[in-house]
């Protein structure tokens, strides 16, 4: 028997559908998604056509020292070749699922995909250059081209991201959704999704047995039925998505029922939440003992080729960045020392992989006395116990408050990079004393290195809750990648520079 409900839109607060019922009004929702696609192919060959008029720019036209001047090149050669290859390229983007939604939208995946697609689309060429003795054409024309539209292609694939974001606030874009489950971890659910804005999950309410219909769980979100009533609630309200927080439902039968009615051949997408997964984001491996697949749990997050790549992303930047940066170090040393009394540098200590505790350097912003001048304030000290920041910080000398405000302190952790104590991008460092704030994520902290900068330095800095902080650590270190290095590294210098959410 279903809960009896006068009406079950009674319970869901209008102004959380408005917006997509007058997108879908202006734009049908599959167009909406149509529209998408061809914008990505249309950015996809325009692009690439246009990293492979580049390349023969500068292999050809006006050549690059490293290369030979060619006597006769024939323009005609190479741009009948590129309208060859161009449907092609689009073919692989397809083919490897770059017009895939699954992939798109979400997190750095889709520049990884566009990184293995242009490289299957060179040694194709390449391929074809070698079974075809009449198919000649120039390696470094090729290798460039090959270059500029990886490049490109996801600067192109960035920006039509942030336009998605951005139209997703009117409406459009959105997937309605209900989680079933309204325990602690179909609340936590709930709750980081509708802090993420960019999502796309539209969360309607809660389908939960045990909680009375349209009473308020968190925030406006409601129960909107248990799951006999889950057809009216799809049918109602064009629900896309159904999340199924799997501690909360503790009949595999109920589990199975759902899958069945909407996982397979419909037009809903079933998605189940990872429970003890979610907490423990390290890497998991499964392996069979005896037939029977057993998961574990790696006492690292990044290894193998995962790990290569970012020590060699760390080195190769950190020695470059220090190299330009060098005199500017030398200037703020010497500043601070005409400053105020006191060292140039300060050591922190703070908790890096495994437990292991080290000292991060930074430059001195704070008096030598600074234990002494806040003992003056007991309420700022209330405020430091409970957050671990002061807004307005008596014990940060003249030079110290601009030196934070552009993240200049934080300089001289370059050397913990070099020293392998930290990495450019990473979970914000944490003393020992901070580890009990992150209560059950804990665990996860200690799998990673921390980072000069990361997901909190372009989401706010210090503007941002502590709560806010965990997640954003959590998000990075369950989602990494190197292009999300790559991306949290661009991201970074705006952001500071800006200056917001710095104290």
């Amino acid at each position: 028997m279903g809960t009896t409900s006068p009406d079950i839109g009674a319970f869901v607060d209008p102004t959380l559908t408005q917006k997509i019922h007058k997108a879908s009004r202006y734009l049908p929702k599959e167009w909406q998604w149509r529209l998408f696609t061809l914008l990505l192919i249309i950015n996809d060959v325009l692009i690439t056509g246009a990293a492979f008029r580049l390349s023969y720019y500068l292999r050809f036209e006006r050549p690059l020292f490293f290369f030979q001047r060619e006597s006769f090149i024939s323009f005609d050669f190479y741009q009948s070749l590129v309208f060859v290859l161009l449907p092609l390229w689009v073919v692989i983007f397809w083919a490897i699922g770059l017009y895939n939604r699954q992939n798109l939208l979400g997190s750095t995946q889709e520049y990884s995909l566009v990184f293995n697609a242009t490289t299957i689309g060179m040694f194709m060429v390449i391929a074809a250059g070698f079974l075809l003795p009449g198919f000649i054409f120039a390696r470094g024309w090729l290798l460039m081209a090959w270059g500029f539209a990886f490049l490109l292609i996801d600067l192109g694939r960035f920006t039509i991201r942030r336009i998605i974001y951005y139209l997703r606030a009117y409406g459009y874009f959105l997937s309605p959704a209900v989680i079933v489950g309204a325990n602690d971890e179909g609340l936590s659910l709930a709750e980081q999704l509708l802090s993420w804005k960019s999502s796309g999950i539209h969360i309607l309410g809660f389908i939960d047995k045990k909680v009375k219909v349209g009473t308020v769980l968190l925030h406006h979100l409601t129960c909107l039925g248990n799951t006999e009533d889950l057809d009216k609630v799809v049918n109602e309200y064009g629900v896309e998505e159904i999340i199924l927080a799997s501690s909360a439902i503790s009949s595999r039968d109920k589990q199975m029922e759902i899958f069945k009615r909407y996982g397979v051949g419909s037009q809903v997408n079933v998605r189940m939440s990872s429970g003890l997964y979610e907490i423990i984001t390290t890497g998991l491996t499964v392996k069979d003992f005896a037939y029977v697949p057993l998961v574990g749990v790696n006492p690292v997050r990044l290894t193998g080729m995962d790990r290569v790549m970012k020590t060699i992303l760390d080195y190769t930047l950190t020695i470059l960045g220090m190299t330009v940066v060098a005199p500017l170090l030398s200037i703020i040393a010497l500043i601070i020392k005409l400053d105020s009394p006191g060292p140039i540098f300060h050591r922190r200590r703070v908790m890096g992989v495994n437990g292991r505790q080290y000292d991060a350097f930074k430059f001195r912003t704070m008096y030598v006395n600074g234990d002494e001048i806040l003992a003056k304030y007991p309420e700022l000290q209330a405020e430091l116990s409970a957050t671990h920041k002061l807004r307005d910080d008596p014990r940060i000398t003249r030079v110290g408050k601009w030196l934070r405000r552009f993240s200049l302190d934080e300089l001289p952790q370059l050397i913990n990079v070099l020293k392998m104590d930290m990495s450019l991008v990473g979970p914000r460092m944490i003393a020992p004393g901070e580890i009990e704030m992150y209560d059950k994520w804990d665990i996860n902290l200690l799998t990673v290195k921390p980072g000069l900068t990361g997901l909190w330095q372009v989401s706010g800095r210090s503007d941002i809750s502590y709560s806010e902080r965990v997640r954003l650590d959590m998000h990075y270190i369950r989602n990494w990648s190197i292009w999300l290095d790559l991306q949290i590294i661009m991201q970074t210098i705006p952001a500071v520079l800006k200056g917001k959410g710095a104290y």
